[in-house]
């Protein structure tokens, strides 16, 4: 008994120390904070085989990162940190909203070491907790941990089910870890430091809000390795005309030729396009198998219900 009251008391004191200081920062400690998210993200995804699969990315519907999360303790120890998450919209992803992450069971790592924390909201209703102004990890939005590797298979269980998928980085160890019982609350010093004022963390993850100054590198780290979500005029006309394709082959060939254009990492430009109202094709050459992947990739995410056929060779140097 004396050790769990001991436990909560540390746990308590270097909350409270984290909320003092976060009163005395400058903007400049937020913008660490975010360029901090993008580096972690940078290392995750620098090794593919070992990082999130890219379908995951593509897929989730908010991305939210934690650099050096502290746990105290001993096995059951708590853990505290604050990270900042932005989330799908109708023009591309959002401005980040500061949030803390608070208690918690992290799986049973060893120690006081701090670690790096990735989550994905995967669906529409793990994004509506997203938008609240706290929820809890495993009782308020079912949690699972994440698959690591390049790709993963579309009938896991993430894609029925997970409403967040949860992955944790230490000692450069980087794998999915289970969460039960952590709480994501909006961080609102940090909020009022970074945007000037309190504003709901669902209005910045909406997208209502202009994204502040030095968060150009988190977003950019976010928009490389999450591809923006297809084009919003032409999924709302297919939704109100009650059609399961876009509104026009040459339209939809237009937005995955632009997309593949302005793929970040794709260096092959010599891949053709053509569609009918129930495929895909894409033709010519690339310069490497991971190339053939991503354009594949993009051109699955703008499809809408059409099959993509892979034409395409891979180049051989001279």
């Amino acid at each position: 008994m004396r050790f769990k009251i001991g436990m909560f008391a540390i746990l308590t004191a270097a909350v409270l120390v984290s909320t003092l200081a976060v009163a005395a920062e400058e903007p400049s400690e937020q913008v660490k904070r975010m360029d901090a998210a993008a580096t972690v993200l940078d290392e995750i995804m620098g090794t593919p085989d070992k990082g999130i699969p890219e379908e995951l990315l593509d897929s989730a519907k908010c991305l939210a990162v934690i650099p050096s999360m502290v746990k105290i303790g001993f096995v059951f120890g708590g853990r505290h940190g604050r990270g900042v998450a932005t989330c799908r919209t109708t023009s591309g992803w959002s401005a980040p909203a500061p949030f803390t992450v608070t208690g918690g069971s992290w799986g049973l790592q060893i120690g006081g070491e701090a670690i790096d924390v990735v989550m994905l909201v995967m669906n529409d209703q793990g994004m509506e907790k997203m938008l609240s102004s706290k929820f809890k990890i495993g009782a308020d939005a079912s949690a699972a941990a994440g698959p690591v590797g390049r790709h993963v298979e579309g009938t896991t269980d993430w894609k029925m089910r997970a409403e967040v998928l949860t992955y944790s980085r230490a000692r450069g160890a980087f794998a999915g870890v289970t969460v039960n019982g952590a709480s994501i609350t909006q961080d609102k010093d940090g909020t009022r430091i970074l945007y000037g004022r309190m504003v709901p963390s669902a209005q910045i993850l909406k997208g209502q809000v202009k994204a502040p100054e030095g968060s150009h590198n988190f977003l950019a780290a976010v928009r490389k390795y999450g591809t923006e979500a297809p084009v919003a005029e032409a999924s709302d006309r297919v939704q109100k005309n009650d059609t399961r394709t876009l509104a026009s082959s040459t339209e939809a060939k237009g937005v995955i030729e632009d997309k593949l254009k302005n793929e970040p990492g794709l260096d092959s430009k010599d891949i053709q396009v053509t569609l009918t109202s129930a495929v895909v094709t894409l033709s010519g050459s690339v310069v490497s198998s991971d190339d053939r992947d991503k354009a594949v990739r993009v051109a699955k995410l703008y499809a809408g219900d059409r099959e993509v056929q892979d034409h395409l060779s891979i180049q051989r140097p001279d």
